[in-house]
């Protein structure tokens, strides 16, 4: 009976911490939430009621105006947005592929010197990127590529916090499998491309979509490197906007809304491989 009483209590004790839990997520979740709704339903809604004191959050007179304001009078916006899109696609291109051969390398190749490369390569996560911006200015106006897209993309080719995250996932990689390809007369990079990289798609979706977000929100180095107008990434260009328009909040909101936007959709269509690879990473 006694027993019986005490497994009541405790159960009717998790209950009552879940609840008090889900509603304390609930509302945090509500104030986490609301300054971007907020934020997404001004980009649709005139200048007038963004100002206006006590205005609803919904309104009658939303439209997309202020879109196709910033496209159709702006012409230097769609510029900006595709310079952001082809530095961050093929800057995540060549980290995926540069950081897993990196990865599968200090995972798997026997050199001298590996362990050595590895201490470098964890020294190296320790340094804070914002240390690197003068040297890697004065490297690049030696090599006369400042004011171009390459000066964005070659010193960020790499990222040695993903060639660890890679080590980490290629140390567990089973074996087995690749003895079976050796077999079969696959060589090292037959291996590495058509075995390993395809049982790997949870850790390169993960690494991908950081270092999309990284390149794609990117605002220093852009500042210190790109000084022509139209060679301006989105985040650059949005500060320009915002200069040229004041204090337009209606145009202000919708440029912002497209500047969040590709990482969301970037989320929600990894989000499988994106999960699976954060679990893979717990579990190590």
């Amino acid at each position: 009976m006694l027993q019986g009483r005490d497994d009541s209590m405790q159960t009717k004790k998790k209950r009552i911490t879940r609840t008090v839990a889900y509603v304390l997520l609930t509302i945090y979740s509500i104030i986490t939430i609301y300054p971007f709704l907020w934020a997404f339903l001004a980009s649709f809604k005139p200048y007038s009621e963004i100002v206006r004191i006590g205005a609803p959050l919904f309104s009658s007179n939303m439209s997309l105006t202020n879109y196709q304001y910033i496209f159709t009078q702006d012409p230097m916006f769609p510029h900006w947005i595709v310079n952001s899109l082809f530095i961050a696609i093929v800057g995540t291109a060549l980290n995926i592929l540069f950081n897993s051969m990196g990865g599968y390398a200090l995972a798997r190749l026997s050199f001298p010197g590996r362990r050595t490369l590895f201490m470098v390569v964890l020294v190296c996560i320790m340094v804070p990127s914002q240390i690197l911006l003068i040297p890697n200015y004065l490297i690049m106006k030696a090599f006369g590529i400042l004011d171009s897209y390459n000066a964005l993309i070659l010193p960020s080719a790499i990222n040695f916090a993903y060639i660890f995250m890679m080590r980490q996932f290629f140390i567990t990689f089973p074996k087995e499998l690749e003895e079976s390809a050796q077999l079969d007369g696959l060589g090292r990079m037959g291996i590495f491309f058509r075995i390993v990289v395809p049982m790997a798609k949870s850790s390169i979706a993960t690494q991908g979509i950081f270092v999309f977000m990284g390149f794609w929100n990117d605002f220093m180095r852009p500042l210190l490197y790109i000084t022509s107008e139209n060679k301006y990434t989105l985040t650059l260009g949005l500060q320009s906007f915002q200069t040229q328009h004041g204090m337009q909040w209606n145009y202000i909101m919708a440029a912002a809304m497209i500047t969040i936007l590709p990482i969301i959709f970037l989320y929600i269509i990894l989000n499988k491989y994106f999960m699976t690879g954060m679990r893979i990473g717990g579990e190590k």
